[in-house]
């Protein structure tokens, strides 16, 4: 063949899903599986992290981080426009729609 073909990242973005963090990741490709979008490629070097190929096609559904068999590999990052929630006047914590763990409103009873 005298052809070669290449895989090659997006340019740079200011869209940056996740990062890995290259100390706990054991490049197990578990995150590549599961991913919706086929964003991560396996890194073609045993015991890295995938490479985040098209991250500019995350969808930010999160089932890299949570279907990782280690804990803390990933970093999910999302996006500024999705970090909508509000703060509640009386107490002052904030919460979004959707939390796993919202906080309780603590509504202090009628009086009378």
């Amino acid at each position: 063949m005298k052809y070669k073909a290449y895989m090659v990242p997006n340019p740079a973005m200011p869209c940056q899903p996740v990062k890995f963090n290259q100390e706990i990741c054991n490049g197990c490709n578990t995150c590549v599986d599961v991913c919706r979008r086929d964003v991560l490629m396996p890194n073609p070097v045993k015991g890295k992290p995938p490479i985040v190929l098209y991250p500019d096609e995350c969808w930010f559904c999160g089932n890299c981080v949570q279907y990782c068999q280690r804990p803390g590999a990933i970093k999910f990052y999302h996006p500024l426009n999705q970090k909508v929630g509000w703060i509640r006047k009386d107490t002052g914590e904030f919460f979004r729609v959707g939390m796993k763990n919202p906080p309780k409103y603590k509504r202090k009873p009628p009086i009378g």
